[in-house]
């Protein structure tokens, strides 16, 4: 089992999370996950760096750990074959150490640029196409391609990756679990009740799976965890990712009506709706199903803190290695 630190492109400008990310390695961490915005989840102090140039510099300044974005969206403001090319690019730059996590994405990101968001209907049909042409791409081959939503003419990665990347798919519900068990090679799922997930995105996923032969696909679990030491230092962690919890957030594409829904929340239900932890031994514990009970091949740490440094150091030094007795 493999551990990774989640760096969150939401919070902090990409000069800050290049270093977490080294720090992350020299921590001990396995892997290094970017989540891929173009707009945050509030305007006041956020930020929202490109996450593929973020790679090309974590990769040049890292050795050891993997490199997975969580999660980019192939379907709208990226072609298919676009992101083909970048993870076959950033695969290059780490000497094979990147994964490709995708998702069927966010209106905050796409309806920006003016792009419709589609219910999950279309959003599905448009990553069966975008996977398609990103794994025949991955094989080597020159794509011709014509789809309801996708057009490639003799598309080919002139760079191709170092070793096929494996590509993982996010859910969090029964239908997306068997679709990633049918047309991708892994899963990334947020783990909130393990039972739940268990029932409803593990098992569809590796029945999937099972019906294509395969039984060695990774699993990746999540969960997004608030290290403070009281209710104010908690909103003051969560300062960045409250929007993430506001009405409207499926529809939004301002960070600024997010953020003032938010502010006219009750604080306690926001914060209600994550698990807050006050150190190490109730860390190991919000992370102890993921790797007991999801068996997952992958567990990020997602860590909402006032001070991420000392977070990604107190994680190294007592939490990874309590996790790695479990396993």
């Amino acid at each position: 089992m493999k551990f990774g630190w989640l760096s969150s492109h939401e919070s902090y400008q990409p000069e800050v999370l290049a270093d977490q990310a080294v720090q992350a390695e020299n921590a001990g961490f396995d892997l290094v996950l970017g989540s891929d915005h173009f707009h945050p989840w509030v305007d006041d102090n956020s930020a929202a760096g490109f996450v593929w140039s973020w790679f090309g510099a974590v990769a040049a300044r890292t050795q050891r750990v993997e490199l997975a974005t969580s999660v980019t969206c192939p379907l709208f403001h990226y072609h298919p074959a676009l992101i083909a090319q970048a993870a076959a690019t950033v695969d290059r730059l780490s000497g094979g150490r990147f994964m490709l996590g995708v998702g069927t994405g966010e209106n905050i990101n796409e309806g920006p640029m003016g792009f419709a968001f589609p219910g999950y209907k279309e959003r599905i049909a448009r990553m069966g196409e975008a996977l398609e042409i990103i794994h025949r791409l991955f094989d080597g081959e020159k794509v011709d391609f014509s789809g309801e939503y996708y057009t490639a003419d003799k598309a080919r990665l002139y760079s191709p990756p170092i070793a096929r990347v494996p590509v993982l798919m996010a859910a969090g519900g029964p239908k997306s679990a068997a679709f990633a068990g049918a047309n991708a090679d892994g899963l990334i799922t947020s783990v909130k009740v393990p039972a739940e997930t268990i029932e409803k995105v593990i098992t569809p996923f590796t029945e999937a799976m099972s019906a294509r032969g395969r039984s060695d696909a990774p699993i990746l679990a999540t969960r997004w965890v608030v290290l403070a030491g009281d209710d104010d230092e908690a909103w003051e962690a969560l300062d960045t990712m409250r929007g993430l919890r506001a009405p409207g957030r499926l529809q939004a594409v301002d960070p600024m009506e997010l953020r003032l829904a938010a502010d006219q929340m009750d604080r306690q239900e926001i914060l209600s709706k994550y698990t807050v932890v006050t150190g190490a031994e109730q860390l190991i514990e919000a992370y102890r199903p993921l790797v007991t009970d999801i068996g997952a091949e992958y567990v990020a740490i997602q860590v909402a803190s006032t001070d991420p440094a000392s977070a990604i150091e107190l994680v190294g030094r007592e939490v990874l290695p309590a996790l790695r007795e479990l396993n």
